[in-house]
């Protein structure tokens, strides 16, 4: 058996190999560009809560809490969130009431939220509502640099924006309404 191949037949099946190459090629990096997008996070402490009755376990916010609320909600006017993400606590969800925000979803501890985040809103940008104790836990949690040694009791001006990419996260600290260390 004698395959005759002409010069023609040679350079159609190369261009077609250039073509099947080509299509390949940009499929790795589309399939890429998905896989490493960029998710926004912003983390933020709640904000003052009403300490008037030191049995409460859930208390609301103070007045000058919800005065930081509508704070923050100027801060990130210009911020469009996918989600928001709260301890099942009132002052957390009370803190981001005051964003428009499509959902708000709570969450119980730092592992499982950057889980969630990683695997639902991959590309997205979302906030997260904790506590002084988890914040920078949370931070770490998504591969950030701890941007402060610890947050005190008396720490609610602190606000983290996150970059997040792959299992890696730049940080960026800010402050925002009346700064709380008078």
């Amino acid at each position: 058996m004698r395959i005759s191949l002409s010069l023609t037949d040679i350079f159609f099946n190369l261009y077609k190999m250039k073509r099947l190459f080509l299509f390949i090629s940009l499929s790795f990096l589309f399939s890429t560009a998905i896989l490493a997008q960029t998710t926004e996070v912003w983390v933020v402490r709640h904000a003052e809560k009403d300490k008037s009755n030191p049995d409460d376990k859930d208390p609301d916010l103070s007045d000058e809490g919800r005065i930081r609320a509508g704070d923050l909600a100027t801060y990130l006017r210009k911020v469009k969130f996918d989600a928001g993400f709260s301890t099942p606590y009132k002052r957390t969800h009370q803190t981001l009431d005051s964003l428009i925000i499509q959902k708000v979803i709570n969450y119980n501890d730092p592992k499982s939220l950057v889980d969630s985040i990683k695997k639902n809103y991959n590309g997205k940008t979302v906030i997260v509502a904790g506590h002084s104790n988890t914040v920078l836990e949370i931070i770490e949690a998504f591969g950030g640099k701890r941007p402060k040694e610890m947050l005190t009791d008396d720490d609610y001006d602190y606000i983290f924006r996150l970059t997040v990419k792959d299992d890696k996260a730049r940080v960026k600290t800010d402050q925002y309404g009346r700064p709380h260390h008078l």
